[in-house]
């Protein structure tokens, strides 16, 4: 720890420094062991500064958002995560936005609808940051991040930063040049949006329709979004509960009796409960019908 000790001065300089933070404190599963060292920056040039400090001292990092999407280890993270609270907004513009990449999506969907900029109400509900957005290429109600995405700021240590048209990420369902690894190591500072006009009242309008459906259909509580992605043969819930896994039980983890690819903490649940139902899911799936799930959580930290 004294070595630890030692290393988090160094970080100290971008923002605030915790030793052997809890994750499960910044996870919407309410789920994950300690982050050696946790480092909350509030600027895309502290975030930069972070990450090169990391890399300077030969650490691993992990960028966390708003800790959606994504199931943290029983043991934690090794090395550095770094808490992206990065949120300064400004319109370049009329309807085009750069944006960094810690600014909350659903906060912002929902502004743009105030504002008349339409291309985002189907993100109103939407956990996550701008910067998650962008890796998993989020969408909902058949819109994506890909619609309006025009172009990011990307940092890697050693090569800088760059900003990247979005035709060169690879945006794909649920998933880009991030999930796919041809860019590990990068990270997104900042985002530009190309949004259009729209009439205030009826964004609003629109955007209250969606909040209904999601409501009606997903369950509230604490858990990291839909588990997996829609296969082609059929959606990935109709495919669980088609096993006799609704309600299933690990401990405190749980398949939603409401939404089967929800799977959901019920109090004290730990990631290896959830991992177990997520593998248990997988095989029967795969076992009854020839279907491999393909998860859209990301499993991280120090796994085996």
């Amino acid at each position: 720890m004294s070595a630890l000790r030692a290393l988090a001065r160094a970080f100290e300089a971008y923002g605030d420094v915790r030793l052997g933070e809890p994750l499960a404190r910044h996870t919407t599963f309410g789920i994950g062991g300690p982050a050696d060292l946790f480092v909350t920056v509030r600027s895309a040039e502290a975030l930069a500064g972070a990450m090169a400090a990391a890399a300077a001292a030969g650490l691993p990092v992990f960028v966390l958002g708003s800790g959606s999407n994504i199931l943290v280890s029983d043991r934690g993270i090794r090395g550095v995560v770094i808490d992206n609270r990065a949120r300064r907004e400004r319109a370049v513009e009329e309807y085009r936005y750069r944006l960094e990449s810690g600014v909350p999506f659903a906060a912002f969907a929902r502004r743009a609808c105030r504002l008349g900029a339409a291309g985002l109400a189907w993100a109103v509900g939407i956990p996550g940051t701008l910067g998650g957005a962008v890796v998993y290429n989020a969408g909902a109600y058949g819109g994506c991040l890909a619609d309006v995405l025009s172009a990011v700021r990307i940092f890697a240590p050693g090569e800088g930063e760059d900003w990247v048209p979005a035709e060169r990420l690879g945006l794909v369902y649920r998933g880009s040049v991030f999930t796919r690894g041809i860019f590990a190591g990068k990270a997104v500072l900042e985002v530009e949006l190309a949004l259009a006009p729209g009439d205030p009242r009826e964004l609003a309008a629109l955007a209250a329709e969606y909040d209904r459906r999601r409501l009606a259909a997903q369950p509230r509580g604490r858990n990291a979004g839909s588990m997996f992605k829609n296969p082609p043969e059929a959606p990935a819930w109709k495919l669980i509960d088609a096993v006799g896994l609704r309600g299933a039980r690990r401990g405190d983890a749980a398949i939603s009796e409401q939404h089967c690819n929800f799977f959901v903490n019920l109090g004290q649940a730990t990631a290896s409960d959830v991992a177990w139902l997520v593998a248990e899911a997988e095989r029967r799936v795969f076992e009854q019908f020839g279907i491999r799930l393909e998860r859209e959580v990301a499993f991280v930290g120090e796994w085996g």
